[in-house]
């Protein structure tokens, strides 16, 4: 069983992920990975060396080909699994503009006005998903 709970902040080295949440001209944009037939919010791992911002800002690049954005954090996540905890910073991003082609291992964006019926992370992002609509900003 997985276990997401959400806080205001924690200590930067705990932060592992960055997931942010996009919307383009008022519609959810999620990615399709080329391995996969699932849907997921765009996001990833941070790298050594890397602020979260700066792996948000990357991860939305590598995954959308975000080129004209604004970008907010929203807040702290973690998913506990097997009673290992691990944590991420949650974003929200209204994107202006996307490249017309990705560089990375995904398949295709997917932008639409209705939430995905197979999530990659079923037990995760939807509850990311919720978060962002609680706080009104979707």
């Amino acid at each position: 069983m997985v276990e997401v709970k959400f806080y205001d902040n924690v200590s930067d080295e705990l932060l592992k992920f960055a997931v942010i949440f996009t919307v383009h001209n008022g519609k959810y944009v999620f990615c399709k990975h080329k391995n996969r037939t699932t849907l997921e919010i765009p996001g990833g791992h941070r790298e050594n060396g890397e602020d979260i911002l700066t792996a948000a800002k990357r991860e939305l690049y590598e995954e959308t080909g975000a080129v004209d954005y604004r970008i907010r954090p929203v807040c702290v996540y973690s998913v506990t699994n097997r009673s290992l905890e691990t944590f991420g910073m949650l974003y929200f991003s209204d994107v202006k503009a996307f490249e017309t082609e990705l560089h990375s291992e995904i398949e295709k964006i997917v932008i639409t006005d209705t939430l995905p019926e197979s999530w990659t992370y079923p037990e995760i992002q939807p509850m990311l998903f919720k978060k962002i609509a609680e706080m009104k900003l979707i």
